[in-house]
């Protein structure tokens, strides 16, 4: 069978070929640079070098920066002031000689004469809350920006430094050499924001029922900018949204808060038995030794208890970190405070967390073991979590993240009940933030630049360590629920971003602060990018290997988008660059679909594209070799051909099998009896493979996809030629909702009306 139509198929090439040939005197069409879908990302790519490997590992001259820090930290608690002096030691390991510093003052963002406001357009609303016209119109600008007191060398010597909005440089003494330190000091203080209701990253949270505070405090002390062989000083400015670029370092840190505080933080807490109750560390050893059930060290009992008390004494709780590139903690007389022990590898680690008793009861039942959960979820796809804690602190409208400590939303009606919804919210951010440890605490990469790269890759995560939540704790899912109701993640969810105006969409790969739909852009189609390339594309061993080797290679290290894409392909042996130059680069959508299905026979008979050819060339029919000719159902040669006969008796088919193949061949050759040619289309400028799912008439089903490389001729539309021993009576494009399709109407044969994956939102929203 396969030699008789490769002989019939020779002959169609063979004289399409002709035809498609330019006449002689035509003047040729002109040239044009390669859009294929399929290029080389080498124009994109920056050229690799000694730093940064073609493969996507460290260069052998890889180097990054290291900032050290000492700080003594006060919080007046009644006045709401931090007040720090730190000590910093600036190690140059790059080439290149350093004639200044830049130091980050992110609070500057919230300077009374701060510009981040002047660059948020904005018209009159008709219909506003009087606290909303309150807080645009009349209210004083909150002044939260550092107040610098002294920037002095380490022998005392002021050193010159300019201020730039949220950017210091630091004018040094003499230029830094290669392998040179330099230690320098400031001494800073600024008023703590309410970050509930003027917003920000960290601050605290007003409590007018007992007139308590809970504090969630970072970005609180000037940070070393990133110096590295891609950017060389990384100081953009911050204008409030797009988060941080830092260097990794060593950081011991004294903090001083009301004696009746409880605090934690970045970093081993060094001085436990001075700031701990006999009671206290009794439970905190058993927490160490209990692995499914947290343990109390302060509970809520105790917690009320100091409500009213404020006391007017101080304590300093002293914390010792090792190569983090940032700090928070937090504190508050509030918090109930619980515990235990998740086993990462060889070594327990503590999974903990810092709530009021307004977090109750769904904060006591259910924020350690998520964060106990998301830890064995991001070792298991990345490397073992390296520190020894992870702690989940509950801070009302934030999700925020810094080694080791994270705040996370999620509150209960103030009798305790709950929605779902609120439920969900709450366990799917911890695990977010939580995650944040890995991406990009650890894996370091440039948020200021590449918000997808650690938001995406993050959401990407969180949706596989939601999942497996949903398996090691069934009992939080709710019964109408068999899994965790993840809301980023599986492809249809991006459909109705995607399918969306294109006046509001940006690529991926574009600042966070210039894009539009930041949620979706940074956060829900990377990650449904990289869901679909795990689960459709390269399948999940080969994504786990390579996303697991991508992780390992820059844990502790500054990787660019480049990087991630380089090392992906290197270690999957899967040419992906089609796919980041179509989900990465474009704001193209997918949108697959089938344009025709025909349906032939074989036949003994010349059909009439033979016959021209024969007219052309003069051929008589006693001149043909013997050759198969496939006729199209309800055609004018079906009805000639197959007049008086069931088309499905391939009998000349047979009888050539049984002159030219040996009996033991014919028992490996299959006849089959029907013949498709289905054309597929794709009016969406993302190439992805095509998923199709085959029924035939005994309502068996198979499934076949066809790789992304089917449209590396055609952008518009290809053809697959199908043999078949049973009747296809219904083809499905894409029946899992794999691929993001924007539009399913076109994805049947026979055709259905079938509503579409946007329409089908945009009738739900209207419900």
């Amino acid at each position: 069978m396969k030699h008789i139509l490769y002989y019939f198929l020779s002959v169609v090439f063979i004289s399409s070929g002709i035809c498609a040939q330019e006449q002689e005197g035509t003047a040729p069409k002109k040239g044009h640079t390669n859009t294929n879908k399929f290029k080389q990302l080498y124009d994109e790519f920056s050229t690799p070098n000694a730093y940064r490997a073609a493969s996507g590992a460290p260069g052998y001259a890889y180097y990054q920066q290291k900032a050290d820090y000492k700080m003594d930290i006060v919080l007046d608690d009644k006045n709401t002031t931090l007040s720090g002096f730190e000590t910093i030691t600036y190690t140059n390991n790059s080439p290149d000689v350093l004639k200044y510093l830049w130091v980050q003052l992110d609070q500057n963002m919230r300077a009374k004469d701060s510009k981040s406001p002047l660059i948020q357009a904005g018209e009159v609303d008709p219909v506003m809350y009087p606290s909303q016209f309150t807080k645009k119109y009349l209210k004083e600008r909150f002044d939260g920006g550092f107040n610098i007191q002294e920037v002095k060398d380490e022998s005392g010597n002021p050193l010159p430094h300019t201020i730039n909005r949220t950017m210091m440089r630091i004018e040094l003494p003499k230029p830094m050499e290669k392998g040179d330190t330099f230690t320098f000091s400031i001494k800073w203080w600024y008023k703590i924001n309410d970050h509930v209701n003027d917003g920000g990253r960290s601050g605290y949270e007003f409590f007018p029922e007992d007139g308590n505070r809970a504090y969630v405090i970072a970005q609180f002390f000037p940070r070393m900018a990133v110096y590295s062989d891609v950017e060389g000083w990384q100081n953009s400015q911050f204008w409030g949204r797009d988060e941080f670029a830092l260097t990794f370092g060593d950081y011991e840190v004294n903090i001083t808060v009301p004696a009746d505080h409880i605090l934690d933080g970045t970093g081993v807490l060094t001085n436990r038995k001075e700031v701990f109750s006999k009671t206290m560390m009794e439970r905190y050893e058993q927490a160490k030794k209990s692995y499914n059930t947290p343990v109390v060290i302060v509970t809520q009992e105790e917690a009320e208890a100091k409500e009213s008390a404020f006391s007017t004494e101080t304590k300093t709780w002293k914390l010792k970190a090792e190569n983090v590139r940032d700090f928070g903690f937090a504190t508050s007389r509030k918090f109930i405070w619980d515990m235990m022990a998740v086993k990462i590898g060889d070594k327990d680690v503590m999974a903990v967390s810092m709530y009021p008793k307004e977090g109750n009861p769904l904060w006591e039942e259910w924020s350690t073991k998520a964060v106990a959960s998301t830890l064995k979820t991001y070792s298991r796809m990345t490397f073992d979590y390296p520190y020894h804690k992870a702690i989940s602190v509950h801070a009302k409208r934030q999700g925020m993240e810094y080694p080791m400590i994270c705040w996370n939303y999620g509150r209960p009606k103030e009798d305790g009940t709950y929605s779902d919804r609120v439920k969900y919210g709450m366990m799917g951010v911890i695990i977010h933030e939580v995650g944040h440890n890995f991406f990009p605490m650890i894996v370091n990469s440039d948020e200021r630049q590449w918000t997808w790269m650690d938001e995406g890759l993050n959401t990407f995560l969180q949706y596989v360590a939601e999942q497996d939540f949903g398996e090691a704790y069934p009992d939080a899912l709710s019964e109408k629920d068999e899994h965790f109701p993840s809301d980023r993640g599986p492809a249809h969810m991006i459909v109705p971003y995607m399918s969306g105006n294109q006046d509001y969409i940006a690529p991926i790969m574009t600042k966070g602060l210039n894009t539009y739909q930041f949620g979706n852009n940074a956060y829900g189609k990377p990650a449904t990018a990289l869901n679909i390339l795990r689960e459709t594309v390269m399948g999940r061993e080969l994504f786990d290997y390579a996303f697991k080797e991508y992780a390992n290679r820059w844990k502790f290290k500054h990787p660019t988008p480049e990087d991630f894409f380089r090392t992906m392909e290197d270690a999957s042996a899967v040419d992906l660059d089609w796919f980041w130059r179509g989900w990465f680069y474009t704001t193209d959508w997918v949108d697959i679909g089938i344009k025709d299905v025909k349906k032939y026979y074989v036949s003994s008979e010349p059909n009439t594209y033979m016959k021209d050819i024969m007219k052309e060339r003069g051929i008589k029919k006693n001149q043909l070799r013997p050759l198969v000719f496939m006729v199209e159902e309800g055609s004018e040669d079906f009805k000639k051909s197959m007049k008086d006969q069931d088309p499905t008796e391939i009998k000349t088919v047979k009888e050539y099998l049984m002159d030219n193949f040996t009996p033991q061949e014919r028992k490996a050759i299959k006849a089959p009896k029907y013949f498709y040619n289905i054309t597929f289309e794709k009016p969406g400028g993302l190439v992805m493979p095509i998923i199709v799912e085959y029924t035939y008439a005994d309502g068996s089903k198979k499934k076949e996809a066809y790789p992304a490389q089917i449209w590396r001729f055609n952008d518009n539309e290809v053809s697959k030629a199908i043999a078949s021993d049973k009747e296809i009576v219904n083809i499905v494009v894409d029946p899992n909702k794999e691929t993001a399709d924007i539009d399913t109407a076109n994805n049947s044969w026979p055709k259905q009306e079938v509503q579409g994956e946007f329409d089908s939102f945009k009738e739900k929203i209207q419900g």
